[in-house]
């Protein structure tokens, strides 16, 4: 991913009224160091992000963005992120982005330096990555045991799970996995068998005429794809759910996708080496609407 862009953001608190942070943003050299030895959330993983995709210039879903990076400070007792001061950053990091073509916006928010007075926040902006094979030729995945039960949220929430942390180290390592067992990504599944989500996007089922994601729980991120998606669905007249769903029932889908901000939508052609309906025209539609500008 070639970086294009970095912001460093001196966080405002949620209540600020300004209507202008620009003096709170500092511009600097993406490619040169700009963090600290003791910044927490290379020593820890101790922060939150969010990636944002960015058609032709426009960052999509902003606002549903924002509300997932304030949901996942409150499980990490982060400050509350001022709103507006992060709207704007996304502006400008936008503004530096492709005026054609895609790109990605990443937001983070750590806790800042070990024993530091402040949490520490930046926003980059990068090209894309050519996603259009996994879009079109879709994606093979296996499902992978998440080692907790689908109970284990409600009577552990400080393992939040339901937090979008830098402490990705078992989300990649699932996809190494995946990989090793000859797939290209994976499906998280409760240990009592239960479909949870992938470690970097939605799982989404079509079974008949009815369009289902395992039902929102602390184990689950909600996703800002899928949930567009939904909304796009509704206004066609489409019957869409939010459902438990079994490991067993993954089989009976008439097809599937993994839903992202990023990669978008990507069918499922085999899941655990069997294959899986592909619906071609379906997906295009869905990269259609994926595509267009989404506030």
């Amino acid at each position: 991913m070639a970086w294009r862009y970095a912001l460093m953001i001196d966080p405002a608190a949620s209540e600020d009224p300004r209507t202008d942070f620009s003096g709170t943003f500092t511009v600097v050299d993406p490619t040169t160091p700009a963090l600290s030895v003791g910044e927490l959330s290379t020593q820890r993983g101790d922060g939150i992000f969010e990636s944002i995709g960015v058609v032709n210039g426009h960052a999509q879903e902003v606002g549903p963005h924002l509300d997932r990076l304030a949901h996942s400070a409150r499980l990490c007792d982060l400050p509350a992120p001022n709103r507006e001061q992060w709207r704007q950053a996304i502006l400008r990091a936008a503004a530096e982005s492709r005026a054609e073509g895609e790109g990605v916006i990443k937001l983070i928010l750590s806790r800042g330096v070990e024993h530091g007075p402040a949490p520490t926040a930046w926003v980059t902006a990068a090209q894309a990555p050519d996603n259009s094979a996994a879009r079109t030729r879709g994606i093979r995945v296996v499902t992978l045991d998440r080692g907790y039960d689908s109970g284990a949220p409600a009577r552990a929430p400080w393992l939040l799970l339901g937090a979008k942390t830098l402490s990705y180290a078992v989300n990649m390592a699932a996809i190494r996995e995946a990989k090793r067992r000859g797939a290209d990504d994976a499906i998280f599944v409760s240990s009592d068998g239960f479909v949870l989500e992938a470690p970097t996007a939605s799982v989404v089922l079509r079974f008949g005429d009815r369009f289902v994601t395992p039902e929102p729980s602390g184990a689950i991120l909600h996703g800002t794809t899928q949930m567009s998606l939904f909304d796009h669905l509704r206004e066609l007249g489409r019957a869409v759910a939010y459902e438990q769903i079994r490991v067993e029932d993954l089989s009976g889908a008439d097809a599937a996708w993994l839903l992202s901000s990023v990669r978008l939508a990507a069918p499922i052609t085999s899941i655990d080496g069997v294959a899986l309906p592909v619906d071609a025209e379906l997906t295009a539609s869905f990269t259609d609407y994926l595509l267009s500008p989404r506030d």
